[in-house]
């Protein structure tokens, strides 16, 4: 239908690749700010709760605000950081992996409840400083504020996702108020020297202490624990490809890479016009929205040849998984070292590895979750 094309509401889907990338490359592009939402004629659909809260977050920030967030979080996830988390996710990866085999040893098991949720809360919990007896309860309330982030959410999925966004904020205020009480070798206690020499009002510094903390928590979960269950399933679908990678560990790296592009975890991201602009030939007007489909844009043939084909060998693919521009995804290289160390380590022990039931889905356009995908050896 082209590489952009009308939505039924008052919007276009962006499908091709190198459209897609230059709406998240160019800075004539915004994310769906405050500004943009007052200027818009039906209010009522920006003014529930959870997308409020949303918005006050890094995604839904544009320059100055996000320039001086993400700079004060550094490069979060640079080499030196990798290198110092690496053993730390290589221990969550062989305690959980015990717990899968103890549970195979009966029989089958779900992989998702077991190890792909947990590996992704295990990581950001110890790193943030979280009491691991709290996971449960973020990754409960996590399930249910992502409804918000969908894009026509019905008014049910706003009041549960309203609920869990009340439980978000006050959980991770909590939390900044115990560790300024009693401060860690940890990553939010660095954030809370680095704003408090930054903003001299202190409840400021704490809203904004606040906000980062729980975006980067949230965002690390469900995107990371979908991309792990996807990828034992999809490499499990055909027979052959998982023994044939336990003799190939050399393409593990490019697996995940294809993991990524054959199906995003995220499958939507919007983006607004700061001024009237042409894409692909498609005059588009300012403040009109735009949805860029990652999952079409890393299945567009033009860049990927045989793009509805998985393969681990591919050579020369790539896609947009992560993002790009301003807005690169901040948490990429955690995402690659999770699903690097989970698949090194399954391989490994489990080398006769079986799906025994196809992954479950929640209902969602934007942000896919898998909710069961039973294993057996």
């Amino acid at each position: 239908m082209g590489d952009v094309v009308r939505a039924p509401w008052d919007a276009y889907f962006v499908t091709g690749f190198d459209a897609c990338s230059e709406v998240l490359r160019g800075r004539n592009w915004l994310a769906p700010d405050f500004a943009w939402q007052e200027r818009q004629a039906d209010t009522e659909r920006w003014e529930a709760v959870a997308t409020q809260e949303m918005t006050k977050t890094l995604s839904r920030l544009n320059a100055p605000e996000h320039t001086c967030q993400r700079r004060s979080l550094g490069n979060l996830f640079d080499r030196s950081t990798i290198e110092r988390l690496t053993p730390q996710v290589e221990e969550h990866v062989t305690r959980l992996l015990d717990e899968l085999a103890d549970k195979l040893r009966w029989g089958e098991a779900d992989l998702v409840s077991t190890v792909s949720e947990q590996l992704p809360i295990s990581t950001i919990g110890a790193w943030l400083g979280i009491p691991p007896g709290d996971y449960a309860h973020i990754l409960r309330i996590t399930h249910n504020q992502v409804h918000a982030q969908e894009l026509l959410p019905t008014k049910s999925q706003l009041a549960v996702s309203a609920e869990a966004t009340l439980h978000l904020r006050s959980y991770f205020t909590e939390l900044v108020k115990q560790r300024r009480a009693s401060p860690g070798n940890d990553v939010l206690t660095g954030w809370i020297h680095t704003w408090d020499a930054r903003e001299p009002d202190r409840d400021t510094a704490d809203e904004i202490l606040y906000r980062l903390t729980m975006f980067v928590t949230i965002a690390s979960l469900e995107t990371t624990a979908t991309l792990l269950s996807a990828m034992v399933d999809l490499l499990l679908r055909e027979p052959g490809r998982w023994a044939w990678l336990a003799e190939n560990p050399g393409y593990i790296d490019a697996a995940v890479d294809e993991v990524l592009r054959y199906d995003p975890p995220i499958h939507i991201n919007t983006r607004i016009a700061a001024e009237d602009t042409v894409l692909a030939g498609v005059p588009i007007a300012k403040d009109s929205m735009v949805h860029v489909m990652y999952g079409a844009a890393n299945h567009d043939p033009r860049r990927n040849d045989d793009p509805d084909v998985f393969d681990v060998r591919r050579t020369g693919g790539t896609h947009l998984t992560f993002g790009g521009g301003v807005h690169y995804c901040l948490g990429a290289a955690l995402a690659r070292l999770e699903a690097r160390t989970l698949l090194t380590q399954l391989l490994k022990r489990f080398p006769t590895l079986r799906s025994v039931s196809p992954a479950g889905y929640a209902s969602r356009l934007v942000f896919r979750r898998i909710t069961s995908l039973g294993v057996a050896i």
